[in-house]
């Protein structure tokens, strides 16, 4: 993991040639070859010390020191508009309206998302803006930082409101404990234009797309979409792109959450310009599939180790996973993905040993990363049978895809109604977990006995440990899950 990570603010992950160029000659004059994009869209520039002199020389770089997250990033799919599927009332232009409504750096993560597409997360953000069908209306989703879960606002708010709701909760959110306190909070402080929720929210399947390459926009323009294996990208050419871009006249870059990005409106007599360029740098545009769809923790080399071994298994099944999405876990990420791998953290017990890493692996309802509910598939299991498993669960979802009449997310309220509470008990020098629905078979504890019945003398299967070195774990789990 690459240390010292500085983060350069981009609000809604769209910024023009010039502030690309810009952040691409202060990383130069660091002494940086490239630089990293993060899951929130931003820009991360790795492993240097910043010269705060270099702040005066370009004074307009919302440089974030340290990843210290005193402030963040908002997330928006306005790389989404035009090219993947939409709300047909959402344009390009909407979304920069709504990001000029926020003049001040937000501390809570906002994302603002089309609910017809599926590339930007719906729900990673504290404050979520979903498209509504009602004309400039959007639902919101909120989950505050001491809050457990995510809670529907009882209305829906209007485009032009975004920011200053999102505002107004900033100021008032550190002492509201639940969504009905929040709401009458905000409408003491604000007039609004809300409008009473008269459709809940249903949010249809859509299959993750593939986004890489030179690709039809309309009749006289194209769309081009650019990824790199290790996510370090080569300041040299982004500096020639850029100034393509601006002799193309293209207004916009767009970065995903996916560590890549999209340059669209790419004039049909400019094509060529723009082929010269990815040749002359030899870059390559047609990744596979297996590839694409992928999100690893930032600069981590052994999750980027890990996903080159998977893909290769893939690759050498012949198998598909279009549609699907994986992600390898980190201790302080968002789960945005169809299927997660966790690596499970060695035992205090054993850490002065050399021993071979194990993993869980969780797949989301119907496999569709929005429900934001994760099924257990596996636990503490070895590396080499990590790649048969994810076949295993590829085939589960196309046996499943399209058996539901109605493959949609019914948001009439919180979507973590299909959640229940498990209280299990975690051994705090070994992680093993007791589970009164199952019990102790080592031990002859039958299911059902809970972790206060069990007596005193009880110690941990694993590593003996007392029964009082035992701490408290409340998870989320599916009501529905087997």
């Amino acid at each position: 993991m690459i240390k010292n990570l500085q983060r350069v603010l981009i609000k809604g992950g769209v910024l023009s040639p010039s502030e690309l160029k810009q952040i691409v000659e202060m990383a130069e004059k660091m002494g940086l070859d490239g630089i990293h994009f993060g899951s929130r869209q931003d820009i991360i520039l790795p492993g240097i010390e910043t010269d705060p002199a270099l702040k005066k020389f370009f004074p307009s770089i919302n440089l974030d020191s340290n990843l210290e997250y005193t402030v963040q990033n908002i997330v928006s799919s306005y790389v989404s508009a035009d090219i993947f599927a939409s709300t047909p009332w959402l344009s390009g232009a909407t979304y920069l309206y709504i990001l000029e409504q926020f003049p001040y750096e937000p501390r809570l993560k906002i994302n603002i998302a089309d609910a017809r597409q599926q590339i930007v997360p719906l729900y990673t953000g504290q404050l979520n803006f979903v498209t509504s069908e009602e004309e400039d209306y959007w639902f919101l989703y909120v989950r505050l930082p001491h809050w457990a879960s995510l809670q529907p606002y009882p209305v829906l708010v209007h485009t032009w409101d975004i920011g200053k709701v999102a505002q107004t909760i900033e100021a008032v959110y550190e002492e509201v404990q639940d969504v009905t306190e929040l709401f009458e909070e905000v409408n003491t402080e604000i007039d609004a234009n809300n409008r009473t929720i008269s459709t809940p929210l249903n949010v249809p399947f859509q299959a993750f797309p593939y986004y890489e390459g030179m690709n039809k926009m309309n009749i006289n323009q194209y769309w081009l979409g650019l990824y790199w294996r290790n996510n370090l990208y080569n300041l040299k050419f982004l500096k020639a792109m850029c100034n393509v871009c601006l002799e193309c006249k293209i207004g916009k870059i767009c970065l995903t959450p996916w560590k890549s990005f999209i340059v669209k409106g790419i004039h049909k007599k400019d094509k060529l310009a723009w082929e010269k360029l990815l040749g002359s740098f030899g870059i390559n545009v047609r990744h596979s599939s297996l590839e694409l769809n992928w999100h690893l923790p930032l600069a981590d080399e052994e999750a980027l180790e890990l996903k080159r071994f998977i893909v290769r298994n893939f690759d050498q099944n012949d198998i598909s996973t279009y549609g699907l999405t994986f992600g390898i876990k980190s201790s302080h990420g968002e789960d945005f993905t169809s299927i997660v791998i966790e690596k499970n953290p060695v035992p205090q017990i054993v850490r002065e040993f050399s021993i071979r890493p194990t993993y869980n692996v969780l797949y989301s309802e119907n496999f569709d990363p929005n429900r934001r509910s994760y099924i257990s598939y596996a636990q503490d299991i070895d590396r080499i049978e990590l790649p048969g498993l994810l076949m295993e669960l590829s085939q589960m979802y196309f046996k499943q895809l399209g058996e539901n009449e109605d493959n949609s997310i019914d948001h009439t309220s919180s979507n973590t109604e299909s959640l229940i509470d498990i209280k299990t008990y975690q051994c705090a020098e070994c992680f093993t977990i007791y589970d009164s629905r199952y019990g102790d078979e080592l031990q002859q504890i039958q299911p059902g006995i809970t972790f206060e019945q069990l007596p005193n003398s009880y110690s941990c299967p694993v590593c003996a440990a007392p029964k009082d070195s035992f701490v408290k774990k409340i998870e989320k789990e599916s009501s529905t899950a087997v």
